[in-house]
């Protein structure tokens, strides 16, 4: 994220705490709202939408790392149809793809391919796969930092706030 706007970065990362929140909450739609309020009254709202993506994004390839002890233990990630099986990663929706691309992206230090695939669903996706994106985003987040939490690693103090 650009760190040269420190009243973005916070806005963008406040509105990332209230989405989280409302998740907890069991309001998946009310997290949506509070992004969604975020990014579209601002004059960048695209870049604004990127940029908050890439946050969560990359809030989550820390937390992946720090759950697979930086790297010495491998973390596996598993994409499940609706049925609950598990699909390669290339046979998942679209949104879901990105997600994983996009974290995984993150995960291996390459934050311009992480921009990247952020940037082409924002470019192509219809706004529902846009909000299953930001929705899976969210999850992971919130999933990631439980576990982090109840394993005594650090998280974020936006991300575990109530």
């Amino acid at each position: 994220m650009d760190e040269s706007d420190p009243a973005r970065r916070q806005r963008l990362t406040n509105a990332a705490a209230g989405a989280l929140a409302a998740m907890r909450a069991g309001e998946d739609d009310g997290a949506l709202d509070r992004v969604a309020a975020a990014v579209q009254s601002t004059p960048n709202s695209h870049v604004d939408a990127r940029e908050l993506m890439l946050l969560l994004f990359h809030e989550c390839s820390a937390m992946v790392s720090a759950l697979g002890s930086g790297g010495t233990t491998p973390v596996k990630m598993q994409v499940y149809d609706d049925d609950g099986h598990e699909v390669p990663i290339d046979e998942a929706d679209p949104p879901v793809r990105t997600a994983v691309r996009t974290l995984l992206a993150q995960v291996h230090g390459d934050t311009d391919g992480a921009k990247a695939q952020i940037e082409i669903a924002l470019t192509n996706a219809a706004p529902e796969e846009m909000a299953t994106l930001m929705v899976q985003a969210l999850r992971w987040t919130l999933r990631l930092s439980e576990e982090c939490v109840s394993r005594g690693l650090a998280v974020p103090s936006w991300v575990r706030e109530e």
